[in-house]
């Protein structure tokens, strides 16, 4: 393509450049604009996959507020697991499901609004984890997960429910749950 055509050498940089009009010209004249489209592009990649799976968890949430059981655990991986705000609630799937069903069986379970979501992913993009600030009947609470893609379909396959203290509160809070019934 360029043969027998002139290379220039920048004097400014050193980098050699191709003729004007050449395939290579604009990665090799403006490197930072070909950066910049990468970059975009990946960026626009990982925000599509934040973008489907911040809907995805959204429909979870909406299912559980709708009563809709089937919908709340078909979006969970077989191995899912719940933690609870209280000490004993750590559940499989399957307890979480049967503590679960008679919520869902008065036409609503719980109410989670999500809001400042932030997901991570590992290198091949099989593995999401993320954190959400959630309003809830109990005040401020805090969400986090992890959802696996397998066979292209993402589901949950753990979620911890924590209830939000301020620092300031925590000597009462401990007084408070250290007091006998």
């Amino acid at each position: 393509m360029f043969r027998n055509r002139k290379i220039e050498i920048n004097r400014f940089n050193g980098i050699q450049k191709p003729p004007k009009g050449g395939f290579f010209y604009s990665l090799f004249l403006r490197p930072s604009q070909f950066i910049c489209v990468a970059v975009a592009l990946i960026h626009s990649n990982v925000f599509y996959g934040q973008e489907t799976l911040d809907k995805f968890v959204d429909r979870w949430h909406l299912s559980a507020s709708k009563a809709n059981l089937e919908e709340y655990f078909g979006a969970t991986h077989e191995t899912f697991v719940f933690l609870g705000t209280a000490p004993g609630e750590r559940w499989t799937k399957k307890e979480f499901y049967t503590f679960s069903k008679p919520y869902f069986d008065r036409g609503k379970a719980w109410d989670f609004t999500p809001s400042n979501r932030k997901w991570n992913f590992n290198a091949d993009s099989t593995v999401a984890w993320f954190d959400e600030d959630l309003a809830t009947w109990m005040r401020g609470c805090r969400g986090s997960g992890v959802l696996v893609k397998e066979n292209q379909v993402w589901k949950i396959a753990f979620y911890n429910l924590s209830v939000l203290i301020e620092n300031e509160k925590m000597n009462a809070f401990i007084e408070l749950r250290d007091k006998k019934n």
